[in-house]
């Protein structure tokens, strides 16, 4: 993985960070769908997925509603570009049904990333993005993350996430079960990190 003289990940020179677009669509899409096939092939997969992989008809209903809640206001979404096209998410959407609810003022974060571009400091960048843009909007952020991805939750408590509680085997994938860790950023007191990101 490149790494810039620092040790730090090296950010992609035409990596932008913006607002989710339609066309975006096709690209997360195919993101997610091959988190399926690294899991048949054996390798751990961060996030927890259903048994079969969705149907196309499944993603457009699931696209279709993401897009609607980004442009109303109710989710906090930003993507990841590199070249032209999407290679990662970051959103943030109310743990309740709607904000107008008595949890409305708690978001619930989800990342994913093409593995192509895995460790080279594009999550880091779009979550300290997607905080920034939820601060005034949320109160706390919260996630669940795989005890096992230590990778993970070392950016987490970096951006100021703190551990709130433990699901012992939360995730059961075959035959197998998988911890999780349960983690909450309190937005209120929250600074962005220091370290620059794009914009």
């Amino acid at each position: 993985m490149p790494a810039a003289a620092s040790g730090a990940p090296s950010l992609p020179e035409s990596l932008v960070l913006r607002s989710l677009r339609w066309g975006d669509f096709e690209p997360l899409v195919a993101i997610y769908y091959e988190l399926y096939e690294e899991r048949a092939e054996g390798h751990p997969v961060g996030i927890a997925l259903f048994r079969h992989r969705p149907t196309r008809a499944d993603e457009v209903d699931w696209f279709t509603r993401l897009f609607r809640a980004t442009l109303a206001g109710e989710d906090v979404m930003v993507i990841a570009e590199v070249d032209g096209r999407a290679v990662g998410n970051c959103t943030v959407a109310p743990v309740g049904p709607l904000r107008q609810s008595e949890t409305g003022h708690i978001g619930l974060l989800g990342v994913l990333i093409d593995r192509r571009y895995r460790g080279r400091g594009i999550g880091t960048a779009l979550l300290a993005r997607c905080l920034e843009e939820c601060r005034g909007q949320f109160e706390q952020v919260r996630l669940s993350v795989h005890a096992d991805n230590e990778r993970a939750i070392r950016i987490y408590r970096r951006l100021g996430f703190v551990p709130c509680g433990h699901i012992p085997r939360g995730i059961k994938r075959g035959e197998g079960y998988i911890d999780e860790e349960l983690m909450i950023l309190d937005l209120t007191r929250w600074s962005p990190p220091s370290a620059p990101h794009k914009h």
